[in-house]
């Protein structure tokens, strides 16, 4: 891009006008993307006046919701030549009625992070800007996305590039993930993790930590939880691990200022140690780090990659990772990590398609951009890869909504903000306001409110996340301020809630923050075990099983052992009960318990990661609800879900497994979120994005 822009001023053609677009997912990285190309920029201004050469005039900036008016004014009159900016606004620039006219020079669109971006609608989202981009610009744009990690390849390419007259945009992948040389340690603070005081498992772990850092330079250390992130630096201050000065901690929850000064210092080289939870795992440029410490698992392939890869940031270095876990089902994970990575394997990405909302939000803003006809807004709409499928009669259905078709919900203040004439076929903006509700009410991502907690003398107890609240059930057990409360009910952004003494959660209170297993790392993790149980059961030599692991895997002789106690425990318990079939990835061992309270326990033990698990939990407690009207407490992991009944309730497990199959799961499924906080609050959302519910409508 440089290059053509060099060779355009050295003729004497480089306009003002915007050439290339790079799309960033987070405005953090906007800075350092500047940065990073002003760089070699001025470095060849320098090397032009040697030979008498101006190349000055090439241009960079930046524009998001943060660029002042001001900036915004002076870009209109000199626009960049390479403009980075968000997915947001390039949805907002698009309808802006003059800075539109510099976009129709674009020749390229770079999409930084692509793998962030194409996961969610706020991928569906871009994929038809970059549309309505191609529509606006004289020439054929050229479409570069960027990712680290990212699988499978071919479907990432087929979001990027789009089709055209339903035919697929020629692509060409360029695979270069593994060619950079990464080294994994994973460990394990003490030789028995399960019969280890807590105590003596911190005190080794801090121990190994302090080593860590004593050797190298600079390390980054990696925690799941914001929480956990304080209780680290905490510690290591507490323990005198390094001078207080050299040491910080970085997550979401701290400001912009105090984020900022820590990457500052971290790029001169003045920090020894920085604690993080997902904040610096992608993106950011923050300079030379020796080594990345990962505590506990990153629940997924392609994270560890992101974070290993904060250290060794250059050609010549490798990146270096070390995971330690403190018990073993994420020592396990780590292991298998390591092993998937070593084969080239990555998580899958999963890209939403057929977003009503988000094509809501399009129309408006193409019938503020001209006047369209029907025919031609539904072939640019289907040319992304998110909307290839769409029906043309849910198309009429999504015009006939947004032009005030359905006067049923002019009752609820839901008014028309395009015209649209059947005769003709034409739409187009309805009013003048519009522009400034699009402008006021775009993107994808939802206003996450706190959730006020009042117990049953409608006193207030504290504040849960509204992410948190969703996954609350009716009678569902969770903590708040150290103490247990019943959950009953929700009425806007209240909960109301009655203590709960002696009874143990079924929720987590950290559930909305803590990072979900991956389903592939899920299955890679069943896999493994089938694996070394079938060794087990043909006698294999604990010395050798051990070799193996650490060969494959590379966990120190103290991981490794740990890995195969653990397996072999669970081998020879199975067996004493009289199982003869041991997990794998075609058996799921399901118990039945009854605890101490005469409670009867259903456990699945399934590693498919939280997310399916919910759903698969909800499915299999629908059937005592409908057929037996008995209320179910569900608690899920990573590794499983519980069904608890009531004291003296007795389900027959057989017949709860009976009640769902591949053919009724989806139906089921639907029955039990129906009942759910998750309806209620996913359809606010989605409400919001299609512009229902306007988030300052009259302030």
């Amino acid at each position: 891009v440089i290059n053509d822009l060099i060779n355009l001023k050295t003729e004497n053609k480089l306009e003002d006008a915007v050439y290339c677009i790079y799309i960033s997912p987070l405005r953090s990285l906007n800075n350092d993307i500047r940065k990073n190309l002003l760089i070699p920029l001025n470095n060849i201004q320098e090397k032009a006046q040697l030979k008498n050469e101006d190349l000055s005039e090439i241009r960079v900036g930046i524009r998001t919701g943060d660029t002042p008016q001001n900036e915004r004014t002076k870009m209109l009159r000199r626009p960049p030549h390479i403009l980075i900016t968000t997915p947001e606004t390039l949805a907002i620039i698009l309808c802006a009625p003059k800075f539109r006219e510099c976009l129709r020079s674009v020749k390229c669109v770079i999409l930084d992070e692509i793998h962030e971006i194409c996961t969610s609608k706020r991928g569906v989202h871009l994929s038809l800007s970059l549309e309505r981009l191609q529509e606006l610009a004289n020439n054929k744009l050229t479409r570069i996305g960027l990712s680290a990690t990212i699988h499978p390849l071919d479907e990432v390419a087929k979001f990027l590039v789009g089709q055209e007259n339903g035919i697929e945009r020629d692509c060409t992948i360029v695979d270069t993930r593994f060619v950079k040389p990464i080294e994994f340690k994973v460990t394990c603070p003490v030789p028995d993790l399960i019969h280890t005081s807590y105590s003596k498992i911190n005190s080794k772990l801090y121990s190994s930590i302090r080593n860590s850092i004593t050797n190298n330079h600079t390390t980054l250390i990696f925690t799941n939880t914001r929480s956990n992130t304080e209780r680290v630096v905490h510690q290591l201050e507490r323990l005198g691990s390094v001078n207080v000065d050299e040491l910080a901690a970085h997550h979401g929850s701290l400001s912009r200022e105090m984020r900022q000064e820590v990457e500052n210092k971290l790029k001169e080289g003045n920090m020894k140690v920085v604690v993080t939870s997902t904040s610096l795992e992608l993106g950011v440029d923050i300079g030379s780090i020796d080594l990345v410490t990962q505590i506990g698992s990153p629940k997924s392939i392609a994270r560890c990659l992101q974070r290993v890869g904060r250290s060794g940031h250059s050609l010549d270095k490798i990146s270096k990772g070390n995971l330690i876990a403190t018990n073993r089902d994420d020592l396990i994970e780590n292991a298998v990590i390591s092993l998937e990575i070593s084969k080239g394997n990555l998580d899958k990405v999963y890209i939403p398609k057929l977003s009503l909302d988000v094509l809501s939000q399009h129309v408006v803003g193409m019938a503020i951009e001209q006047q369209w006809n029907i025919k031609d807004a539904y072939e640019l709409i289907k040319r992304s890869y998110c909307y290839k499928d769409l029906e043309q009669n849910t198309f009429d259905r999504i015009i006939k909504y947004l032009s005030g078709g359905y006067q049923d919900l002019e009752e609820f203040r839901v008014y028309g903000k395009i015209w649209y004439d059947n005769e003709s076929g034409m739409f187009g903006r309805r009013g003048p306001m519009v522009r400034m509700l699009y402008s006021t009410n775009i993107g994808t991502i939802p206003n996450e409110v706190s959730i006020k907690v009042y117990d049953n003398k409608k006193k207030l107890i504290g504040f849960i996340e509204e992410e948190f609240l969703l996954r609350l059930s009716k009678n569902d057990i969770f903590v708040l301020g150290g103490k247990t409360f019943q959950f009953k009910y929700s009425k806007g952004f209240d909960a109301y809630a009655i203590p709960a003494t002696n009874m143990r959660p079924t929720i987590p209170a950290w559930h909305s923050e803590t990072l979900p297993l991956s389903f592939e790392l899920g299955e890679s993790i069943s896999q493994f075990r089938d694996r070394i149980f079938k060794m087990i059961e043909k006698k294999s030599q604990i010395n050798d099983l051990v070799k193996i692991i650490m060969k494959e895997t590379s966990t120190d002789k103290i991981a490794a052992t740990n890995i195969i106690d653990y397996f072999n425990e669970e081998y020879r318990f199975l067996k004493t009960i009289g199982i003869t079939k041991v997990p794998s990835p075609k058996n799921i061992i399901i118990e039945n318990y009854i605890d101490n309270d005469d409670r009867q326990n259903i456990i699945f033990n399934c590693v498919f990661g939280r997310k399916i698990n919910d759903a698969l939990s909800r499915a299999y407690a629908t059937a005592p609800v409908i057929s037996k009207k008995r209320n179910v407490l569900i608690t899920v992991n990573d590794n499983g879900f519980i069904l608890t009944f009531s004291p003296g309730i007795r389900i027959n497990p057989k017949w709860i497994i009976k009640q769902v199959k591949a053919s009724n799961l989806r139906r089921i499924t639907l029955e039990a979120i129906k009942r759910t906080e998750l309806v209620k609050r996913s359809f606010r959302h989605c409400a919001v994005r299609s512009f229902m519910v306007l988030r300052t409508y009259k302030g």
